[in-house]
């Protein structure tokens, strides 16, 4: 599987939120190699806890900017973040608890997870965020 490669496609055009995921698609691509190249499963187990614990604190930055600009979507994008990190913990669980290792559908659901959230409601907040700030 190819690395994701941050480019204008993926910036919402607000610097603070760029930056949360430029680092969270470089803890992606590590995660990526890590599984790739077959490092053990401590090391890829603590990789995919840092891209899951860094989302999420990335998801609350990303909520403050929302309280604090009054964006009237707040409540949705809040409710999919809740999805997305409960997703996303249920595969670290099925993958802990039944001692498997993380497969390439897993990773492929991962970069859906990261992207799709990106290009879609982060791309809205963006907008709303560029106009107000």
């Amino acid at each position: 599987m190819k690395d994701l490669i941050w480019d204008d496609t993926l910036s919402v055009h607000i610097q603070e939120i760029d930056e949360d995921h430029r680092r969270l698609i470089e803890l992606f691509n590590i995660l990526n190699h890590a599984v790739v190249e077959g490092d053990a499963a401590d090391y890829i187990e603590a990789v995919m806890e840092e891209l899951i614990s860094c989302t999420a604190w990335h998801f609350r930055h990303e909520e403050r900017l929302m309280l604090k600009h009054g964006y009237e979507a707040l409540a949705e994008h809040k409710r999919e973040h809740e999805e997305l990190i409960e997703s996303a913990r249920e595969l670290q669980q099925k993958i802990l608890q039944e001692g498997k290792s993380v497969s390439n559908e897993d990773i492929e659901f991962l970069e859906r997870w990261l992207v799709g959230h990106i290009l879609g409601t982060d791309m809205d907040l963006g907008s709303y965020l560029d106009e107000v700030m």
